[in-house]
């Protein structure tokens, strides 16, 4: 008994690729939902950013205190 009413080497051709779209498939979104997850917030620390700016010189070292008592920490 044949499947696809016989359809030969093109109807196991269309089967393979719609495995290979499936599987690709479904491994991309795998792969994309790990890295939507696994990234956080995306936003960066406001800690992080008051140091940043402190090192470039664009505040004081009394603006970068001020910064972090205002931000509850160190």
């Amino acid at each position: 008994m044949m499947w696809w009413n016989g359809a030969g080497w093109l109807g196991w051709m269309a089967m393979l690729l719609s495995m290979v779209i499936f599987w690709g498939g479904l491994l991309f979104l795998i792969a994309w939902g790990i890295k939507q997850f696994s990234q956080g917030s995306g936003r960066p620390d406001p800690k992080t950013i008051l140091e940043e700016r402190f090192a470039r010189g664009e505040i004081t070292k009394e603006e970068l205190e001020e910064g972090r008592r205002a931000l509850g920490g160190r």
